[in-house]
């Protein structure tokens, strides 16, 4: 019984001691673990705040990147337009080029055809001008054949001269004619005679007679009007040439002028005398003429 009491008693004593213990073992753990938990807090804020850093740089980078990205896209939808742009373009111009072939394969084709034409016309004008200068030789020989055939005949009575590419002998109504009569004066057979002969030698020559008068009316049995008057004069020295001159008739023409081309005005006495004339006009054949004209382009 004592020992139980003992036991009793001292049981206390000994859970107050291993209590205390316990106590102090559960204190150095807290303890323990509180640093552990403190430590591990530590590390983890600092692992907290370098993950914070770190995304914050990441999403720094990223925004970026986003940047650069967005940057480079509207750059490449920039350069995706001006291609696109371009492509039409060139579509446009390939459309306008094959226009352009097309215009311009026409336009050289009527340029070469246009030069051709030139060229055709820049002969012709050549050979029309070598024609017109030989024409000239023609006529200048004539007139000095003329004048020296007629140096003895009083130069007021007969004039010689080119007028309008041809040449033009004037005989006066003095030496030609009476007063209102169409029969050549014998006077006047010299004169013609001349010229027959420098007219014969010249074959390839037409010969047109005018007969002019000045503007006094007249009217007889024989002669109605200046115009009859005119037309029978040029018909008389026309008759004259082929009968007595042997000059081809089929080379001849004759016509009557009557006062409606005078040389001067017809109110003076000067003025009607110089009005009252005979023309001779020797001209190259036409046939003939054109025929130099064709001779020239074929020797092209």
């Amino acid at each position: 019984m004592k020992k139980l009491l003992l036991v009793l008693a001292l049981m206390p004593f000994f859970f107050s001691c291993s209590s205390k213990k316990k106590m102090a073992d559960l204190q150095s753990r807290l303890t323990e673990l509180q640093t552990s938990s403190d430590q591990a807090l530590s590390k983890a804020k600092a692992n907290l705040v370098d993950c914070q850093s770190l995304t914050a740089s990441l999403q720094g980078e990223i925004k970026k990147r986003d940047m650069d990205l967005e940057a480079k896209n509207n750059q490449l939808k920039s350069v995706q337009e001006q291609l696109d742009y371009m492509k039409k373009t060139n579509t446009n111009l390939l459309d306008r080029l094959s226009d352009l072939s097309v215009i311009n394969k026409s336009g050289a084709e009527s340029i070469r055809k246009s030069l051709e034409a030139l060229n055709d016309q820049g002969k012709y004008i050549k050979d029309l001008n070598s024609s017109m200068q030989r024409k000239d030789s023609i006529n200048l020989s004539l007139v000095m054949n003329l004048k020296r055939s007629l140096a003895d005949i009083n130069d007021d009575d007969v004039t010689v001269e080119v007028k309008k590419g041809v040449v033009y002998i004037s005989i006066s109504d003095k030496l030609m004619f009476a007063s209102g009569s169409a029969i050549v004066n014998a006077k006047a057979e010299t004169v013609l005679a001349k010229v027959a002969k420098v007219v014969n030698d010249h074959k390839d020559l037409d010969i047109l007679v005018e007969g002019h008068t000045d503007a006094v009316p007249i009217s007889t049995d024989c002669i109605k009007d200046n115009w009859d008057l005119s037309a029978k004069r040029a018909t008389s020295v026309v008759r004259l040439l082929q009968t007595k001159f042997s000059v081809d008739p089929e080379r001849m023409t004759a016509g009557g002028r009557g006062e409606f081309e005078p040389q001067s005005e017809n109110k003076s006495r000067s003025g009607r005398k110089l009005n009252r004339r005979t023309e001779i006009i020797v001209t190259p054949k036409l046939d003939q003429f054109f025929g130099m004209i064709e001779e020239g382009l074929k020797g092209n």
